[in-house]
């Protein structure tokens, strides 16, 4: 039987991992896309290996071409691709735009939305039924953010998961005819190392009053929902934005 595999970028961490080890326990082959940090990535290969699954890291850069292409002919080598969650991401330290730099905003633009319209670009190429695929799915990751603007801390990440949800939206529309499901995931306050890579370690315990249901959510959380997103038990869901959040 040919290996169904499906790449998640940014594994190496957080709601990634989350994912990639639910996944590796629901029967895909889990191709782990990391930047720079091997060992964790390998790690997370690991517990889905030991838990009976397979799994396999592959270093690249997601938000540039040469590194998608890495990632995409790696998944070529191993099997039959059957869907992409596009996870990887980045914040920056809090900052109100008229303190924002061009440096900055290219960054947070690539990452967050260039990157993961060229990775779904080169999964259309394989899962599309008008390419000769046999269909899957795409999950983006977005975040609440993309609603709330995030005044006073960062913009440019909310604008950029708001440009998900409308990327998300449009291409949903655009391959339904094809096989092809799209959705997102708009996690909110969630307990992981994003928050302090932005500078903010303490972000989730100074903001957990706001959220309706008074506790962050968990990256396991936000995994089982991009799961159910990715199944056949969401056979009639795209173009769909679940927010996973709280209430918030």
């Amino acid at each position: 039987m040919t290996p169904r595999i499906l790449i998640i970028t940014g594994a190496s961490r957080g709601i990634g991992a989350a994912t990639a080890r639910l996944a590796g326990a629901a029967g895909y082959d889990v191709l782990v896309n990391y930047v720079s940090n091997a060992d964790a990535a390998a790690s997370v290969v690991a517990a889905i290996e030991s838990a009976g699954g397979r799994a396999f890291a592959v270093k690249a850069d997601a938000s540039t071409t040469a590194g998608i292409a890495t990632i995409f002919t790696a998944a070529d080598a191993r099997g039959k691709l059957a869907g992409l969650v596009n996870n990887a991401g980045v914040v920056d330290a809090k900052s109100r735009v008229d303190e924002m730099g061009e440096a900055r905003l290219t960054r947070m633009m690539r990452t967050n939305i260039v990157g993961p319209m060229l990775c779904a670009g080169e999964a259309v190429k394989r899962l599309s039924t008008l390419h000769g695929g046999a269909g899957g799915a795409i999950v983006n990751v977005s975040s609440v953010a993309a609603k709330l603007g995030s005044p006073a801390e960062y913009v440019d990440y909310a604008a950029s998961k708001a440009a998900i949800d409308t990327f998300t939206l449009g291409l949903a529309r655009e391959v339904a005819a094809e096989g092809i499901r799209v959705n997102a995931v708009r996690p909110g306050i969630i307990d992981t190392e994003i928050h302090a890579s932005g500078g903010q370690p303490d972000r989730v315990a100074r903001v957990r009053g706001m959220v309706p249901m008074l506790r962050e959510g968990t990256a396991d959380e936000v995994a089982k929902a991009i799961l159910w997103l990715l199944s056949d038990q969401a056979s009639y869901t795209t173009g769909a934005l679940l927010d996973v959040g709280g209430g918030r």
